[in-house]
This record gives structure tokens, C-alpha cells and sequence, in this order.
């Protein structure tokens, strides 16, 4: 089983490396008529994607994988023309490649620009996310990358369609064969064995948890971007709107529970904490919130209606990345106190201050260290299609080469191009 393993990666990170450096060449109008073809299949095809899909969520409801991974790995019509629209959507930005990004005239008289470039060949690990499958696809498309995918064996069914359908029809538009390649999804074999293709992958983006993280670190010999967990927060201040607060609160918890920007900690000025945490704690209990308290966010837990069911939180649960409709709340004394609670137990993804206060919004913005920081809006907002990137590969929470959504921009490296008109150095 190792050999084959071994060979089937080898053999789809060959046939991308051999498309690289055709697609890197490739005219932007062909690319973005494999996306628009990619997206007319996708909703003409809709019914055998269902079909395959509905296999995977039967399986996973056997497996008991839960409801957040359930989420994320249902598709329906909706979704589908969703994807087909994301593809359309990076169809229309503009492409990256060759753009200049800085350019001068030496003394000498010799022109230095540096313009982007592609990696070449990119390969995506991710889990139960089958609309990854497309978003991927079309992001190293437009970037002029070969992409080999890799998605996890609870959407097998569901990727297997999805990446057969984008890379037949890209083919048939003109994207060089081989562009758009995936593996099966097997076991850490097959992980390792793609970590280490030095030479052929130039550059790795994982999508999952800290298994996943954890997995490729202990491998990899490729070069990789983690797109890893999200811890984060809303920090309610003391000169808050109480009402966009909730607003707030209410969002970055429950629209999408198990997504990586979804808010797991509620911090809440002692200033605001009486009138603002019983309205709060109740509305989120009414729609099925799970609240695990420290004491001070636990003595506000009554309203007009009486006592809000809470628990005792423990250290664990600043820590930890619920990804499902539980959270942890805590009363803190100041914007410091929260930007140091952030700064110990987040991770470097999404965080929010929802303030009147200018001082201490630019207090939040400077201190926070993470990708992404809002003032005055919902965490849920860390998205590259939110951002205008079309779609993402994923959130980085690393600080090199790319931090928050990674988009087109982010899928290209630089190169120094130097015209000159016979100079020498003496």
C-alpha cells in the first residue's frame, strides 16, 4: 500500500510541475474562461455533486463526526452556485501575474523592477471543506500555479467530483493538463510522502487543526504557509454601544460556530459589564449558546426573567478553540487587561474591539497581535471574499510570506527584473 501511495503522489506532483511552467505563462483571457467554464459545470453538474456529497455527510453521520464538521462539509444548490460565483469573482480581479510592484532607475542607468511571479506548484491540505476543492483551484489558476489537492478522506466523495470537473474542464478551455491534480485523502503515508516532494512542490498550505499542523511539522521538507485555528475574541469596552455589541457578539459566535473566525471568548469591560452582560448572556443562551463564565461575568448571569443557565470557566477554556456554540466570558479592567488575555491565549487570527473610544481602539489596533483586527465589526469578516480577494486558500496566522486571507496576490512570489543598456561594474 506504500509503494502505490507513494506513487500516486509522485505521479500527480510530476504532472504539476510539468504545467507549472506552461500555466505560469499562460494569457489571462484563457484562465479566465476556464474559470467561467469552471463555473457554468459546477452549477450544470449540480445534482452528481449532491449525489457524491450526500455519501460523504451519510458516512460522517455514521462516524459521528459532529455537527460543526457536518457543516462544513454539506453542500446544496445554494452553496454550489456559491462556489460557481466565487470562481466568476476571481474571473473578474485582476491577474497578478507580471504585475510590478516597485520599480527605479539605477545612477548607472539600469531599470530594476520587481514584478510578481508564481510559486509554480502549490499543494492545498485540507479537511471536510469540499468548496476548498474549487476555491483553491481557481485561486492558483488565476495566479498562474499548478495546484495538487489533497483533501481529507470525510469529503472523498464530494472532492473527487468537484476536482473532476474543474480539471476536465480546464483542460478543455486550455490550462495545460496536469494543472489541477488530487490525492485520495488517505492516511499520514500519503501526507508525508507529498511534505517532502522537494523539487516538484514549491510551497504547502494546510487547512485544519493543530493535528493537522502538527502533522506537517513533524515532516515536512517543503516550504509551508499553516492556515491554522482560530481563537478569537470580541472585547466589549466601556464606551461601547451597548446595542452593536450585542449585534456583534451575537454574529462572530453563532453565524458559523465552526469556522475559524468565529469568536470563542467574550471579554467585557467591568464598566459595562451590568448593564451590558444579562441582555448579552441571554440572547445568546435563547439561541443555544453554551456560556462558560469566570465569577465576575457569572454575577451578572440574571435578568428581569430570572437566572442564565452559565458554567464555571476554567484555564482550558481561554485556551481553547470550541468551534462550536460555546463560550467563554470574562470580566476584565481595562483595554490592557484584554489585549494582554488576547495576546496569551489567541491565536493570531481575528479579534475585535467594540468601542466609541478612539484612544482605546488605537490602544487595541497597536497592542493585538493578530492577522486581522476590527473595530466595530464581527470577526466573521476574515474571509478573502469578504476582502475582495475573490476566495482564499486560508487564513495565515504566520507572519511569513503572507498573513490573513491569502488571495492571488499572496499565491505569487517576486522575481527583480534589471534592463540595461550594456553597463558593466567597475
Amino acid at each position: 500500500m506504500a509503494a502505490d501511495t507513494t506513487s500516486a503522489v509522485a505521479d500527480v506532483c510530476r504532472a504539476a510541475k510539468a504545467a507549472a511552467a506552461p500555466l505560469a505563462a499562460l494569457d489571462t483571457r484563457v484562465k479566465d474562461a476556464a474559470l467561467h467554464a469552471i463555473a457554468d459545470a459546477l452549477v450544470a453538474r449540480t445534482p452528481e455533486i449532491l449525489e457524491a456529497n450526500a455519501r460523504d455527510l451519510e458516512a460522517g453521520r455514521a462516524n459521528d463526526i459532529g455537527s460543526a464538521l457536518l457543516d462544513r462539509l454539506a453542500l446544496d444548490p445554494s452553496r454550489i452556485a456559491a462556489i460557481a460565483d466565487g470562481a466568476r469573482a476571481i474571473a473578474a480581479l485582476p491577474d497578478p501575474v507580471g504585475e510590478t510592484i516597485d520599480g527605479h532607475r539605477l545612477p548607472n542607468g539600469i531599470d530594476v523592477r520587481r514584478v510578481r511571479v508564481p510559486f509554480g506548484v502549490v499543494a492545498v491540505v485540507y479537511e471536510a471543506r469540499p468548496n476548498v476543492t474549487i476555491d483553491a483551484a481557481a485561486l492558483c489558476l488565476k495566479s498562474g500555479n499548478a495546484i495538487v489537492l489533497r483533501g481529507s478522506s470525510t469529503a472523498l466523495h464530494s472532492n473527487a467530483v468537484l476536482a473532476s470537473i474543474a480539471s476536465e474542464t480546464a483542460t478543455q478551455a486550455g490550462v495545460p493538463y496536469g494543472a489541477i491534480g488530487l490525492l485520495a485523502g488517505g492516511g499520514r503515508e500519503e501526507l508525508a510522502e507529498l511534505a517532502t516532494q522537494e523539487g516538484v512542490v514549491d510551497l504547502i498550505f494546510p487547512r485544519g487543526g493543530e493535528g493537522l499542523k502538527n502533522a506537517l511539522k513533524a515532516v515536512a521538507t517543503v516550504p509551508v504557509i499553516y492556515a491554522a485555528s482560530g481563537n478569537c475574541h470580541v472585547y466589549v469596552d466601556a464606551d461601547a454601544d451597548l446595542d452593536a455589541a450585542e449585534a456583534i457578539a451575537l454574529n462572530a459566535k453563532v453565524h458559523r460556530p465552526g469556522v475559524c473566525n468565529a469568536a470563542e471568548t467574550l471579554l467585557v469591560h467591568a464598566d459595562a459589564a451590568a448593564e451590558f452582560l444579562p441582555r448579552a448572556l441571554r440572547t445568546l443562551h435563547t439561541v443555544g449558546v453554551e456560556l462558560r463564565c469566570d465569577e465576575r461575568a457569572a454575577a451578572h448571569a440574571r435578568d428581569h426573567e430570572g437566572e442564565i443557565p452559565v458554567s464555571a470557566a476554567g484555564e482550558e477554556d481561554w485556551a481553547t478553540e470550541y468551534l462550536d456554540l460555546i463560550l467563554a466570558v470574562r470580566v476584565v479592567d481595562s483595554v490592557e487587561e484584554a489585549i494582554a488575555h488576547i495576546n496569551r491565549y489567541g491565536s493570531g487570527h481575528s479579534e475585535a474591539i467594540v468601542t466609541e473610544d478612539l484612544g482605546a481602539a488605537r490602544a487595541f489596533q497597536l497592542g493585538v497581535d493578530a492577522a486581522c483586527v476590527y473595530v466595530n465589526a464581527s470577526t466573521r469578516f476574515t474571509d478573502g471574499g469578504e476582502f475582495g480577494m475573490g476566495a482564499e486558500i486560508g487564513n495565515s496566522t504566520q507572519k511569513l510570506h503572507a498573513r490573513g486571507p491569502i488571495g492571488l496576490r499572496e499565491l505569487c512570489t517576486f522575481k527583480y527584473l534589471v534592463e540595461g543598456t550594456g553597463q558593466v561594474r567597475s
